[in-house]
């Protein structure tokens, strides 16, 4: 379609364009307003990986990744096999879920913030029950913090997994899943030996767009705890925000960039490729 020829030249151009950029600032050392630009050549990249900021936002990063694609998969199928049942207001259920994927992280984190404060909601709550003693400042809680971001996360994107999962257990036969109940397969046989393969290729989607969401990981982290406290909620994201405008190491953020595209291109083809493998290897 020649048509649309000059469109496609133009934001691909642009795209590669960015990214060759970005991988020329990452070889100086400049603060992204000061004319002066000293070529370091692999410096920022060798003291990136002698940084333990990086590697413990790579390592949250990391566990980011793997609790929020196994609650998100476990709860969206789970919801999209209840929804898929003869289920009451199902409408209404599916409009519930979904509301939190179309909220701006922007409005929601401070009801977090105030939620999770010394003298927030939920220490409120705790008080009330007679569990005072757990009250704490969970925000000044590395642990803690961590733990509420991946819910916060949990909480936002459950819906998309849901959606999908609920499209992908539409086009599996029903005949299929009606001659399973007749040789008295229960739920749970159903959900494991017919609807998990028969989502297989969503599952593998899902996992791929959570590993790059993962790895592009910022607004939560930066508006609810700002990598705080002491880095224990620093993601890649954050880092190079707060090394780039904060610090104003343009270089070094640029870096800390191009690493984080090689380990998106490359967690996709490793996870991609290893599925294919196993659907080899089960034919």
């Amino acid at each position: 379609m020649p048509w649309i020829l000059p469109a496609m030249v133009v934001s691909v151009g642009l795209l590669y364009y960015c990214i060759a950029y970005t991988g020329y600032i990452s070889t100086l050392s400049w603060d992204g307003a000061s004319p002066l630009q000293q070529p370091v050549g692999a410096d920022n990249f060798t003291r990136m990986l002698q940084d333990p900021v990086f590697w413990r936002a790579l390592g949250n990063t990391v566990a980011f990744f793997v609790v929020t694609l196994i609650v998100q998969v476990a709860l969206g199928i789970l919801l999209a096999c209840l929804l898929h049942s003869q289920l009451y207001l199902r409408t209404l259920h599916k409009v519930l879920i979904f509301i939190p994927v179309v909220l701006a992280t922007a409005t929601t984190a401070p009801v977090f913030r105030q939620m999770y404060a010394p003298d927030g909601t939920v220490n409120g709550v705790l008080e009330v029950v007679g569990l005072g003693a757990f009250a704490q400042p969970w925000l000044s809680n590395g642990t803690a913090a961590l733990i509420i971001i991946m819910s916060v996360q949990i909480w936002q994107s459950t819906g998309i997994v849901f959606v999908l999962y609920y499209a992908a257990i539409g086009q599996i036969d029903t005949e299929v899943l009606e001659a399973a109940r007749l040789d008295g397969a229960g739920n749970l046989r159903i959900i494991g030996s017919i609807v998990w393969p028969g989502v297989r290729g969503t599952t593998i989607a899902i996992a791929i767009l959570t590993a790059i969401g993962s790895l592009k990981t910022f607004d939560i982290p930066f508006l609810i705890t700002g990598g705080g406290p002491s880095y224990a909620t620093e993601f890649l994201g954050t880092m190079i925000y707060r090394v780039s405008v904060a610090f104003s190491q343009v270089g070094y953020g640029a870096a800390i960039s191009v690493v984080l595209l090689v380990l998106a291109i490359g967690t996709a083809i490793i996870i991609r490729v290893s599925s294919t493998e196993r659907e080899k290897a089960d034919v």
